[in-house]
């Protein structure tokens, strides 16, 4: 069974870090995994920069462009973690923009990502029908488990069609801003989580954008199965490095 629907299934709310690799500098990829991994984390998302980050807001922006000045690319970051799963085996998924995919070859990018252990992949600009249409053969053919995003603007039958497509979980955007814009939840955001837990979908969601804290992740966790943390992590690591990585997670699930 993918790792992702291992821990899925496990009893307990999940907490999901996003980092961007090559950041804050080119060889701190795996050093970062290793130390997300001491620090208890359920899953981790790998962040594969890209100059044209439609989703992300400045903050993962800025270390985006940072970690291409570093020299990051496809054929690095497939490089740094080739030897991950001798020293990881949680779930890694790899997030990023379809364009460099295409770039390096889409079976080409998924045989590598099977290769290396990666679980899954979340590429906001790949629609789900091109994704049905093209390419769920190939990331099925990989066991690779594609992970869509829904907002708070989208319909419930167009949530269902995503539904029907995932066998693992669904990306629940908190809100329609980008990344890191948000600061706590308001009435907008609770109803919206009550919306889609009273659809009853068959894949499990796990929120993200605007979870910071022990709070936010609480009242994201209260209706949703986990809880993904981003910006928030990429602030605490420019201003802390690695070091207050195990810190920053005790002060979010102590």
């Amino acid at each position: 069974m993918n790792r992702i629907n291992k821990r899925l299934q496990e009893d307990k709310e999940l907490l999901s870090i996003y980092f961007t690799a090559g950041y804050p500098d080119l060889e701190d990829t795996v050093p970062v995994l290793e130390e997300l991994v001491k620090s208890g984390v359920d899953m981790i998302e790998i962040g594969l920069p890209f100059s044209d980050p439609l989703a992300d807001g400045p903050t993962i922006q800025e270390s985006s462009t940072a970690a291409l000045k570093n020299g990051m690319t496809t054929a690095k970051l497939f490089e740094q973690i080739k030897d991950i799963r001798k020293m990881v085996d949680i779930p890694l998924i790899l997030m990023g923009y379809f364009n460099p995919m295409l770039q390096y070859g889409v079976e080409a990018f998924c045989a590598k990502c099977a290769e290396i252990g990666i679980d899954g992949l979340i590429m906001p600009d790949l629609p789900l029908a091109e994704y049905q249409e093209h390419y769920q053969s190939i990331f099925e053919k990989y066991d690779l488990k594609m992970v869509f995003l829904i907002t708070p603007q989208t319909t419930d039958e167009r949530i269902r069609q995503i539904d029907y497509a995932t066998n693992s979980f669904i990306y629940m955007v908190s809100s329609a801003s980008t990344t890191g814009k948000t600061s706590g939840f308001g009435n907008v955001q609770t109803d919206y989580f009550k919306r889609i837990a009273a659809l009853s979908l068959k894949n499990p969601q796990i929120v993200g954008f605007g979870i910071k804290d022990e709070d936010t992740f609480k009242a994201a966790t209260a209706t949703a199965k986990g809880a993904i943390i981003g910006s928030a992590f990429i602030k605490n690591l420019t201003e802390n490095g690695i070091s207050g990585i195990v810190d920053f997670i005790k002060s979010i699930r102590p």
